[in-house]
């Protein structure tokens, strides 16, 4: 007595799609086994693709088999197609299933096994689902590749994006805050080099809307896509590129490109070495270049009969060494070169108060102009309308006038919102107070403050490592915008008219 097992297959899109609904397939097997008078054993039902045999209820059926549990002698399907879409795989099953006395049939495709000839048939039944499956993967592949290179994002969106759709069903990118505003604020102090990247990670997660695990922001932050670029990988004998994006960037070129350059630690200042050490003794570890052999300084104690010793000393063999409170020492007194006169602060408040004031005007201005498009292309908007309505356009011509009305009131209404927030209103003389202060006491603010103060403060004065050689530091490269300061300050303090030499220096519109 024939004994079969019924297998019925589906995955989502051939059930939408094709019609292989799970009722469909065990209405046919039912009525083929009532017609050859063969008894049903189990029912089978499996939601899963054909592409390989990992699908959990076959797994079950398969560990039945082996158990010896099983009286079936037959396992029916309707096609070939359902028992699988891989023709290596499908060869294998069947003789394991064979080597258990099951014999594998497709009631719409009978095979005779025991018949040479009938191998070579079953190998097209078993080809041809693969081949279709691989040309639809490769037609998917083709597809998104050439989405890519018109500047389409695919996919699900990164961290501070997300996927939108358009009233017409154009799906596109946005931007998604909070989390777009953290993702900013991480690309920036990793620019700065103050912090490792998983302690900007943390810190970012401290903030609201942000849980991101170490690997997916390492991910991120080497992902072009926040700059407005896609990068496409290399194929055949096409080259990997960099496209323009047709989604809003984050942040700038620039700027990606010089927090890339952190990860790679090719310049000092944008690549922290190491986590911070807790320890007030190392205050300048990994901002520290060994004069002799040009490789990086770090710091370590020493215990002594009584005491621990503390010493910045170079990682190569040269042999570098200097007691860390000399080094230290010699970092506060180089400070005090840098400190600006007190009276130079106060003009440099009222020129920045004065460039402030104007900038903030061409603000208005620009904010006016963007408001009055707006305005223009609403009423541009409303007009189509009522001539629609009166049959005094076609329907075509006013669908082109709102869709170009709306993407170009879209584009004018996020420039806006950027305005507004490149225009917030503050109380600028406050934050200048709170700035300028720290230029005339840089170094008692060094030598009072805490481990991560001082470390903002060397990234933010020194534009390279220094090299503490005897006594002192070699000249060090400053900060572009500090020299500047410095330098104006120098040459006011030359001067005893200042306030007529200002206006030479920073003439005012």
């Amino acid at each position: 007595m024939l004994i079969a097992d019924l297998y019925i297959r589906v995955s989502t899109d051939e059930q939408a799609d094709k019609g292989y609904s799970q009722r469909d397939q065990h209405e046919r097997l039912e009525r083929y086994c009532n017609q050859n008078q063969i008894t049903i054993g189990q029912v089978i039902f499996e939601d899963h693709s054909a592409k390989n045999f990992n699908r959990p209820e076959w797994t079950k059926y398969i560990n039945h088999i082996k158990k010896r549990s099983l009286k079936s002698n037959l396992v029916l399907f309707t096609k070939w197609d359902r028992f699988s879409r891989n023709a290596g795989d499908a060869y294998q099953m069947i003789k394991l299933l064979l080597g258990n006395n099951i014999s594998p049939q497709a009631i719409e495709q009978p095979l005779d096994m025991s018949i040479p000839e009938n191998k070579m048939m079953l190998a097209i039944y078993l080809a041809a689902p693969e081949v279709e499956n691989d040309s639809r993967a490769l037609n998917t592949f083709y597809g998104m590749r050439r989405a890519q290179k018109e500047g389409r994002l695919m996919g699900t969106a990164s961290y501070g994006y997300v996927n939108k759709c358009t009233e017409d069903g154009r799906k596109y990118v946005g931007l998604k805050e909070p989390e777009a505003s953290n993702m900013l604020w991480a690309f920036n102090e990793i620019a700065k080099g103050t912090y490792s990247i998983n302690q900007i990670r943390l810190k970012m997660n401290a903030m609201e809307g942000a849980n991101i695990s170490s690997t997916s922001f390492y991910r991120a932050i080497k992902n072009p896509m926040y700059c407005g670029k896609i990068f496409i990988k290399a194929y055949k004998d096409e080259e990997a590129c960099l496209v323009e994006a047709t989604h809003e960037s984050l942040i700038s070129e620039a700027l990606f490109n010089k927090v890339q350059k952190v990860l790679s630690g090719k310049t000092w200042e944008e690549r922290p070495k190491g986590k911070i050490i807790a320890h007030d003794q190392f205050p300048l570890r990994g901002f520290l270049k060994c004069p002799r052999c040009g490789g990086h300084i770090t710091g370590s104690g020493s215990k002594g009969k009584k005491n621990i010793y503390y010493y910045y000393h170079c990682n190569s063999k040269c042999g570098y060494r200097y007691s860390s409170d000399i080094v230290n020492n010699a970092f506060t007194r180089e400070l005090k070169k840098y400190e600006c006169h007190t009276g130079f602060v106060q003009l440099l408040k009222e020129i920045l108060l004065i460039n402030f004031k104007n900038i903030h005007r061409s603000l208005d201005i620009k904010k006016k102009e963007i408001s009055s498009k707006i305005i223009n292309l609403n009423h541009r908007l409303n007009s189509a309308r009522e001539k629609y309505l009166e049959d005094k356009l076609d329907f075509e011509d006013y669908q082109l006038i709102k869709n170009e009305s709306k993407k170009k009131i879209d584009a004018l209404e996020m420039d806006l919102q950027g305005q507004k927030l490149t225009g917030k209103s503050m109380d600028i003389k406050t934050k200048l107070d709170q700035v300028l202060k720290i230029l005339p006491n840089l170094s008692q603010l060094y030598a009072t403050g805490d481990l991560d103060t001082k470390r903002i403060i060397v990234c933010s004065v020194f534009a390279e490592k220094l090299e503490f050689d005897e006594t002192t530091f070699r000249t060090p490269r400053v900060n572009s915008a500090l020299s500047s300061i410095l330098l104006i300050s120098n040459q006011l303090r030359s001067k005893k008219k200042e306030k007529s030499l200002l206006k030479v220096i920073f003439p005012v519109k």
